[in-house]
């Protein structure tokens, strides 16, 4: 009988307690329940490049993203030295949740922390479904884009960086000018320079280029167009003796001859401060083609042009009658630090970059989204850039050199681009310039990731 009274009073006791819980206010079942049912408020840290595409599409991506995710609040930091500005919270082991910011930039930060294996690996992100709709991000982007060491740096299958904002690059001109000539664009390297000794013999130069840097979209393009993606990537990851083939040196030997139809003045313009002189060339009709992407629209813009002037865009031309001919890709990249604070929140975040609400958004300031269907909604100068590939059936060229640790003194893209500035001087031999090419590659191999 005790142990009867005993369990019936702790029965009791415990039914009070389970009615006591249940019993508060109203008031505080809404203070302590968050809002969808579970989950937890975030503050996401976005750190954008503020690029001619400015900072107003990432006021509205923000506003977009917090209606359809009322558990997130967007913290923006976009700026155009946006390396500078984030430099002293880096400094102090506080990182954003997730930045805009593509390699190949001179203060190299997103490169440093590729080589420090500092970015978070979001190869799950291609399975996740895209916030706001019912496909996966792996649906919606284009093919091949994350299969190149831009997106996978340490060549594992592997993804660290999200492709964004694509851009074809080639051969900009004058498409009037050449209609009134009655010249047509140039479609192998023989015509090309064929094309360079009319042009001169009505003291027009053939080429001209902004900075030597630029030469990174048109050498991939020939190193493609000279072997293929297996002779690119071999030259990617630093393989033994790849820079002294027949193939490299073709393509070498190609700008070394397109510097001897470059205009005068280019070399001594090739700087950060005067570049654009350069590219006021084409505008004047004062040189015939330059390397450069879609944005060098916007950057001349307002600049003076011949009357009549038209853009056009071509792809680089083959090296035989009926070759391959390649336009090389550039996009910008978006990636999570290791140090993020929000990795998950984060990666929900990158998701909602490639829906349909999103990519509205990044249009309307001129950038266009890797996605299916995106070169439909393309309209005047977007659309003719963006039909390289249909149009003037040029193939995609895309990737970098593979990650790897740093190497005192050593930098590929030091001696393989901007060495072209002595090239097209004539300071530096074409020997001497694929002998540095070649001594770089190997001292990165060992140290590659």
């Amino acid at each position: 009988m005790k142990l009867k009274n005993l369990l019936l009073t702790i029965t009791l006791l415990v039914f009070s307690l389970v009615l006591a819980a249940c019993g508060g206010s109203d008031d505080n079942e809404e203070a302590d329940t968050p809002t969808d049912g579970g989950s937890e408020k975030v503050t996401l840290e976005v750190a954008a490049l503020e690029s001619a595409y400015g900072a107003e599409m990432w006021e509205k991506i923000a506003d977009a993203y917090e209606e359809i995710n009322e558990n997130v609040t967007i913290e923006l930091t976009v700026e155009k030295n946006l390396e500078e500005v984030v430099r002293p919270n880096l400094q102090a082991g506080e990182y954003p949740d997730i930045f805009l910011l593509a390699t190949g930039r001179e203060e190299g930060l997103t490169d440093t922390l590729i080589k420090e294996n500092g970015i978070e690996e979001i190869t799950d992100v291609l399975g996740m479904t895209v916030a706001g709709e019912d496909v996966t991000v792996e649906e919606k982007l284009l093919d091949g884009f994350t299969d190149t060491l831009a997106t996978n740096p340490y060549a594992d299958g592997k993804t660290y960086l999200a492709p964004m904002f694509y851009s074809p690059t080639g051969l900009f001109y004058n498409a009037n000018l050449l209609e009134e000539k009655g010249w047509e664009t140039p479609a192998t390297w023989d015509e090309m320079f064929a094309l360079g000794e009319k042009a001169k013999a009505e003291d027009t130069a053939l080429f001209t280029y902004p900075v030597a840097g630029y030469f990174d979209s048109l050498i991939p393009s020939l190193m493609y167009a000279a072997g293929g993606p297996e002779f690119y990537n071999a030259a990617m990851t630093y393989e033994d003796g790849i820079w002294e083939t027949p193939e490299a040196k073709q393509v070498l030997e190609t700008i070394v001859k397109l510097g001897d139809y470059a205009h005068q003045n280019t070399v001594a313009n090739a700087n950060p401060n005067d570049f654009t002189k350069n590219q006021q060339m084409i505008l004047d009709n004062e040189a015939l083609f330059m390397p450069n992407g879609t944005w060098v629209v916007g950057e001349m813009a307002e600049a003076p042009r011949a009357d009549g002037f038209k853009w056009g865009m071509m792809p680089a031309p083959a090296f035989g009658e009926g070759g391959d001919r390649y336009a090389f890709t550039f996009f910008e990249q978006m990636w999570i630090p290791k140090q993020a604070e929000n990795v998950d929140a984060a990666k929900e975040f990158l998701t909602f970059m490639y829906s349909d609400k999103a990519a509205s958004i990044f249009l309307e300031a001129g950038a266009v989204q890797p996605i299916d269907g995106i070169t439909d909604q393309l309209e005047g100068d977007q659309k003719l850039f963006y039909s390289i590939y249909d149009e003037q059936g040029a193939l995609p060229a895309m990737g970098g050199f593979a990650s790897t640790e740093p190497v005192p003194g050593v930098n590929m893209h030091d001696t393989l681009y901007k060495q072209i500035d002595g090239v097209i001087a004539g300071s530096v031999s074409l020997d001497e310039w694929q002998s540095d090419i070649e001594s770089t590659s190997d001292k990165l191999r060992d140290a590659m990731n």
